[in-house]
């Protein structure tokens, strides 16, 4: 039996995948500078886990665009993507949300929709591409949105952030139910989710 080689795994990888990965590291850079928000309250750590979502779409995008232009794709690299976007697009927004202040019981369960449907929304990618490539190998459209609009999300976040709007002072408020806490403006992430989870037809460009 041969001795396994060192590295053997990351000399597969195409130039596209090393696209990928960096996807993947903007958003656990995110989620970790959400965590350090929570110890520390310093904002500058949230407008960091805002500005890194920007850069892991960027790096999506690069990845297909390297992948086509070099015509070498591979099974590990879809994987890839789909892996990287569930923490990019669906884990850190999640988390960024829950640091700006949306940690009530009912915050929590919208949250837990919205990245079950990312995750949920990808698989479903995975299985029918080939179907809705129609046999040219080109997807036209998307069912459902793609989990990379949660962007938007982040967008929003950063602007309160901007304006100081954290924690009890979040816009739209806090209700309680039942002696726990709600913030209606978690309601965009239930959106989001069940935008994602819809089978709305959504031409791709």
């Amino acid at each position: 039996m041969p001795a396994p080689k060192p590295f053997s795994m990351i000399r597969e990888f195409q130039l596209a995948d090393w696209f990928t990965l960096a996807n993947a590291l903007c958003g656990m850079g995110a989620l970790f500078s959400a965590m350090t928000y929570l110890q520390t309250t310093e904002v500058v750590h949230l407008y960091l886990a805002c500005g890194l979502i920007p850069f892991a779409l960027l790096f999506d995008v690069l990845d297909g665009r390297v992948a086509r232009w070099r015509q070498r794709s591979s099974a590990m690299g879809r994987e890839l993507d789909s892996l990287a976007d569930v923490i990019s697009f669906g884990v850190a927004p999640a988390a960024i949300a829950y640091a700006c202040g949306m940690q009530g019981l009912f915050d929590r369960i919208l949250l837990l929709f919205f990245v079950a449907s990312g995750v949920s929304r990808l698989a479903r990618y995975n299985v029918t591409a080939e179907k809705l490539s129609g046999g040219d190998g080109k997807v036209k459209y998307f069912e459902g949105a793609p989990i990379p609009t949660s962007l938007l999300l982040v967008i929003v976040l950063a602007l309160a952030v901007w304006q100081g709007a954290l924690g009890k002072q979040l816009w739209l408020g806090v209700l309680f139910f039942g002696g726990f806490q709600f913030h209606p403006l978690a309601l965009l992430f239930a959106l989001s989710g069940s935008l994602m989870i819809s089978r709305f037809k959504i031409p791709k460009f």
